[in-house]
């Protein structure tokens, strides 16, 4: 699979994953990073429960990549101490 498709694929996953967890917000670059992490923690774990992980430029692969983005960000969030914000 081409660099190109886990940039556009990092992209969607980790602006979702973004919004799912407020105050996530890392910025276009930091999103495509949470992105392409997260394509492969969420790869890593649908392999662990006997599925196929990210296969291309397809919905199953962003909705792997997003499932692997949030972990991602909720461990980020932890680790980090960053809390959610209550405003607006």
């Amino acid at each position: 699979m081409g660099i190109l498709v886990f940039i556009v694929i990092g992209a969607v996953a980790g602006w979702l994953a973004s919004l799912v967890v407020r105050g996530g917000g890392l910025g276009i670059i930091g999103d495509i990073v949470v992105g392409i992490l997260g394509a492969f923690i969420g790869g890593a774990i649908v392999n662990l429960l006997g599925g196929v992980g990210v296969t291309g430029l397809n919905i199953w692969s962003v909705f792997v990549a997003f499932l692997g983005a949030l972990v991602f960000l909720f461990i980020l969030r932890t680790f980090t101490g960053r809390q959610r914000s209550t405003a607006g």
